[in-house]
């Protein structure tokens, strides 16, 4: 995992993301729920920041949470920040990617498996590299 910082400005992340991840990443926005490219995505690999491309959660550990956002049940090791969030009159948990420091969703204590743990996640925010398959070729 890089955790070298990503020194851009707004003006530079506003050019090198698309509308979208800008007010989602940059501005604390949020998708609307199940309209994401990840909510019912099955494929094995890696989900990654889509501003800078930190690995931030294993396919292994994502489940269908119902909400309409990707979630996932613990993330790559140091990949992410927590962050207090009273916004909107609510106690919440900002999730933010550690290296750029992009928005990516809220993580709550209401998860299904052995964590106990659901990482909310905007789809936007995020790349799936797919584990490549690696049978001979024929």
């Amino acid at each position: 995992m890089n955790t070298k910082k990503v020194p851009r400005t707004e003006e530079e992340w506003r050019e090198g993301l698309t509308p979208e991840q800008y007010h989602v990443m940059r501005e604390k926005g949020t998708e609307v729920p199940f309209t994401g490219k990840y909510t019912h995505e099955k494929s094995d690999g890696m989900y990654r920041c889509a501003a800078c491309g930190n690995p931030l959660f294993s396919s292994d550990t994502k489940f269908d949470s119902g909400t309409g956002w990707p979630s996932f049940d613990k993330a790559l090791p140091g990949a992410v920040k927590q962050i207090p969030d009273g916004a909107h009159g609510m106690e919440r948990t900002e999730v933010v990617c550690a290296r750029c420091g992009s928005h990516l969703g809220h993580i709550f204590d209401d998860g299904p498996t052995a964590t106990g743990k659901r990482y909310c996640m905007n789809s936007v925010c995020l790349e799936l590299e797919a584990k490549k398959n690696n049978e001979a070729q024929m």
